[in-house]
């Protein structure tokens, strides 16, 4: 019954046989759609209207396929990552909440359909062969991998710190709502690995990462180079879906007008948009010199000047440190080419009379004689200082019990010890370390005629540049940047999808 209820073309319930039934239920269909979409345009305006029509068509596709839901999670990311519902229903949630929200339903009823579906046809009596295996029907049956355990270790020391921590700092609605979205984030993982089961999967939802990315460089670059009074009027506009409206939607070093400006694309901070680039842009690289590219080469080269371009525009120092140390690593350990990519850049960087002032701006941090590097240094001696009086479990993620102390430092290890503790910390690392020492194992088997090569080095080049760019920023994992966090997640997801394919290509 349950494969019946399924199969049902929904749609085709408003038609019947009978051409004047089936007259009738279209035209009271065209009546209350028509009744409902005019007193949402005179209440609420045509833009919110025709926002929530295609959210609502949306919404029914990645109910139907649970692919769209990636595409969709991805573009949001990218594109409007901190946009949130124009009218209110008591509160405002965002479009990442919506999506995820729907991905984990999604997958949920799969899970669920999947079991119920197994054990009818095992009732039923019907041979093996002729059993729905868990991959055709979806996600039947749920899948940990070598990393399930350590993330819900992870994911129990966070609750118990934000537990323990509610007993020196009040819980308020906001707080509440942004540890549930990390924690929403971090079970994207589990949510990759059920649901992403084959190469083409993950080569269609790799060329969406990477085209988004290029479409949130292209949108830095232009609102970046345009004069200054059309990026503000661009940007404000966003401000019916909570983005701030106003001058200070551009921003410069320092926040100096007088100084260099930074992009932002629509990710509001440079170092977000950055942070951002670190992992796309790291996914991007390796198709440069694979043997079967996701694009066209032009294309390729195209994509990741677009990033580079953007990234530098940006001026955040940790993301270009962080991308140079994980496209170095890839070059030593596969791409030897990239290497010397990587020197020409630099030189070009470095004697180049344009690009002077981002060096001089590099050198001012590499020698910590800016104010933002210095106010770094101070974050950090803080954050050691709140470690060493809470080393176990930290103080949580609502506030610290210590006036003297606050929750705010530009390193996502320190953060993770001031909020988890020694304890938690430990707990991340090992995640890593597991999802490292598994990929060091299974990098001997990658097949280099496959496109899945370089899908494979993409992500795992990916996660280098975002823990390196870690030390000197925190958004991958900070409350107040949940797609920062659920990218991250499904990056680690992704990377572990990629070599689980690795594993049974060799297995064949």
């Amino acid at each position: 019954m349950l494969r019946t209820i399924r199969r049902i073309d929904w749609l085709g319930l408003l038609f019947t046989r009978s051409t004047w039934l089936s007259l009738v239920s279209v035209l009271a269909l065209c009546i209350l759609v028509g009744l409902l979409g005019g007193w949402l345009v005179a209440t609420a305006g045509p833009f919110i209207t025709a926002a929530l029509v295609v959210g609502i068509i949306g919404g029914l596709w990645m109910l139907r396929d649970i692919e769209v839901g990636y595409w969709a999670l991805v573009a949001v990311i990218c594109l409007l990552p901190f946009g949130k519902l124009p009218f209110d229903i008591g509160f405002k949630p965002s479009f990442l909440d919506l999506v995820m929200g729907t991905l984990f339903v999604v997958w949920l009823m799969e899970l669920l359909l999947g079991s119920s579906q197994d054990q009818a046809e095992e009732l039923s009596g019907l041979p093996m062969g002729e059993r729905q295996t868990p991959g055709q029907s979806g996600a039947s049956q749920f899948t940990g991998t070598w990393l399930g355990l350590p993330i819900f270790v992870f994911m129990l020391l966070a609750i118990m710190a934000f537990v323990a921590g509610l007993a020196h700092a009040p819980l308020t609605a906001l707080v509440a709502r942004h540890f549930a979205e990390v924690i929403l984030s971090i079970v994207l993982f589990y949510i990759v690995v059920n649901t992403v089961r084959t190469q083409n999967q993950l080569a269609r939802l790799a060329r969406a990462i990477i085209v988004a990315g290029f479409v949130t460089s292209l949108v830095g670059i232009l609102l970046y180079i345009v004069p200054d009074d059309t990026s503000i009027n661009a940007l404000s506009a966003l401000a019916r879906f909570d983005y701030p409206a106003g001058t200070g939607v551009l921003r410069y070093i320092r926040d100096d007008p007088s100084l260099p400006q930074r992009a932002t694309a629509t990710s509001v901070d440079p170092n977000v948009l950055g942070g951002l680039l670190i992992m796309i842009g790291g996914l991007t690289a390796p198709q440069l010199f694979a043997e079967r590219p996701l694009f066209s080469r032009r294309l390729v080269v195209l994509f990741t000047g677009a990033m580079g371009l953007c990234l530098l525009l940006t001026f955040s120092r940790g993301s270009f440190g962080g991308l140079a140390v994980a496209l170095a690593a890839l070059s030593v350990v596969r791409y030897r080419k990239l290497g010397l990519l990587i020197l020409v850049v630099l030189a070009v960087l470095w004697f180049a009379p344009w690009t002077q002032g981002y060096v001089s701006h590099a050198l001012e941090g590499l020698r910590g004689e800016d104010l933002a590097t210095q106010m770094r240094f101070g974050e950090y001696r803080d954050a050691l200082t709140l470690i060493q009086r809470y080393p176990i479990l930290g103080v949580g993620f609502a506030g610290t019990p210590d006036i003297d102390t606050y929750i705010s430092v530009a390193n996502v290890y320190l953060l993770m010890a001031v909020e988890m503790g020694l304890v938690g910390l430990a707990a991340f690392l090992l995640v890593i370390a597991v999802l490292f020492i598994q990929a060091i194992r299974v990098w001997r088997i990658v097949p280099r005629d496959s496109q899945l090569e370089a899908i494979w080095y993409g992500f795992h080049t990916a996660l280098v540049g975002a823990l390196v760019g870690g030390v000197l920023d925190h958004y991958f994992f900070n409350l107040d940047f949940h797609h920062s966090v659920a990218l991250f997640w499904l990056f680690v997801g992704l990377a572990v999808v990629a070599s689980r394919l690795v594993i049974a290509r060799a297995a064949r």
